[in-house]
């Protein structure tokens, strides 16, 4: 009960220092900096938060190379994905037409791992947060303000990604010395991205 107490209090913190600037994150008005743009936009939706801390948390579940790996491989397939959305360079349409999709599908599938706490073979685990990452990416760069810079906007929400990243491994380090509540984490997770992929 204690942990579940914890888990709330900085989940509500959380939520107290990030709701006011979400609520701006997307409307793209006034003199804010790029970077800043970038670094509000993976927190401007639950649906990329939710994702990028799992990534952390599946991280941490599998445990050896794949705790820095997956992290690395998701920032890594994100940016170039962020690439392609700046550029508006077209996906194939089977891929494109299911960017939220992509993304919805990404919180159902990273849950429901973490919930089963499944290992997956290393490669396998890299190419799949890599497929998710790019969806992720290009949604990040299709919705650049036009008067940002490209190259700070990317590197804000990065940065974001990797703060996300690590507080998702480290609330599974921290949940994980009770591991029916790390695995009820991933099973929210999965469930917020099924409700919503079903209902798309």
């Amino acid at each position: 009960m204690t942990a579940l107490l914890r888990y709330r209090f900085i989940y509500s913190l959380f939520l107290l220092v990030f709701v006011p600037d979400i609520a701006h994150a997307h409307v793209g008005t006034g003199e804010a900096l790029s970077w800043a743009h970038g670094m509000l936009h993976p927190v401007a939706g639950l649906d990329h938060l939710c994702a990028m801390v799992a990534v952390g948390m599946w991280a941490a579940q599998l445990g050896g190379r794949a705790l820095w790996l997956a992290p690395l491989t998701f920032v890594g397939v994100m940016a170039l994905g962020g690439l392609l959305g700046m550029s508006a360079i077209a996906l194939p349409p089977v891929v494109e037409g299911g960017i939220e999709g992509g993304i919805l599908a990404s919180l159902l599938v990273l849950g429901a791992l973490i919930a089963a706490a499944v290992r997956l073979p290393l490669a396998a685990s890299l190419a799949l947060v890599g497929l998710f990452a790019l969806f992720h990416g290009y949604a990040h760069g299709a919705e650049m303000p036009h008067s940002a810079s490209g190259l700070s906007y990317a590197l804000g929400f990065m940065l974001t990604t990797v703060a996300l990243h690590l507080g998702g491994i480290g609330m599974a380090r921290w949940l994980g010395r009770t591991a029916h509540w790390l695995r009820l984490a991933g099973a929210a997770i999965a469930a917020f991205g099924g409700v919503f992929y079903f209902a798309a």
